[in-house]
């Protein structure tokens, strides 16, 4: 077969097994293979017998719905690509809307201090580092195997990015997770999804359940972060809380009731669907 009829050949069977978007992934897979773009691959006439074999397993392997971006190794978000596999969640492109926020929230600041609470694999933390050379951000995870990820990830950037980013271990429901630093910034990606919602065999199967789920509600760690959250930031200083669709007035309902942050907002992504809350430290405490 040529590269032409394996990929058709792959979108086939990757569609008879469910998989969302199989001529995507067939393309994707195909590009990895081949050593190109997907859109060089059109200019691919012939598969080495190593790379039709190596292409065969990557296909049975999506085929298992084990995810692309473990299979291939790596995903892109912003800027940055990431190592990622088994132990780390795999950064969601929608995500970027609230790393697009951070950059905007930060571009007056001259020196800009940002922390990211349960970072993971990195994504937002050295997304932000790499987009702006003057800032320092602190990245906080609690697990070690999403910590080994985010250390693989910070070795591959550069030393100006690398010596502005540095990485802590602990819970963020702890307002003393990071004591003695004042941000101007804070972002968030917590884990939020209710324990009773339905998920794909790739996320429930692959991704850290300890990354994914919180609570029945959702609010498990949203709820007792936010503490965190205000012991960090500066007054005027802003946050943004990734979120269950489900949840977007839980996580504004929380802010409001710590009485330290005023301007909270709901904000929508580029699909038009509620991704995360955003709102401004104040200087006085206003609890309700």
């Amino acid at each position: 077969m040529n590269a032409r009829e394996h990929r058709r050949a792959a979108t086939a069977e990757l569609a008879a097994a469910g998989v969302p978007s199989p001529d995507v992934d067939a393309a994707l897979l195909l590009a990895h293979v081949a050593g190109t773009s997907v859109g060089g691959i059109v200019t691919v006439d012939e598969l080495t017998q190593e790379q039709a074999d190596t292409y065969r397993a990557m296909i049975d392997r999506r085929r298992a719905r084990e995810p692309l971006q473990h299979i291939i190794g790596h995903v892109q978000f912003g800027m940055v690509d990431l190592e990622v596999g088994p132990g780390v969640f795999v950064p969601r492109m929608e995500t970027e809307a609230l790393l697009s926020w951070a950059l905007e929230a930060i571009a007056d600041v001259a020196e800009p201090v940002v922390v990211d609470l349960c970072s993971g694999s990195g994504a937002l933390a050295l997304s932000i580092a790499d987009a702006r050379r003057n800032a320092v951000v602190h990245a906080v995870e609690i697990a070690d195997e999403p910590l080994r990820w985010l250390h693989r990830n910070l070795s591959r950037m550069s030393d100006q990015v690398a010596d502005r980013v540095e990485v802590h271990q602990g819970d963020v429901r702890d307002p003393a997770v990071l004591t003695g630093i004042r941000a101007d910034v804070v972002v968030a990606n917590p884990p939020y999804i209710p324990e009773t919602a339905e998920l794909p065999v790739e996320v429930i199967d692959h991704d850290p359940p300890l990354a994914l789920f919180g609570g029945a509600d959702g609010m498990s760690v949203i709820g007792p972060m936010i503490a965190t959250v205000a012991q960090l930031l500066e007054a005027g200083g802003e946050v943004a809380i990734e979120h269950d669709d489900s949840t977007g007035q839980a996580v504004i309902e929380v802010l409001a009731a710590d009485g330290r942050f005023d301007s909270i907002v709901q904000n929508h992504d580029l699909a038009g669907r509620p991704r995360f809350v955003t709102a401004t430290r104040t200087t006085t405490s206003r609890r309700i």
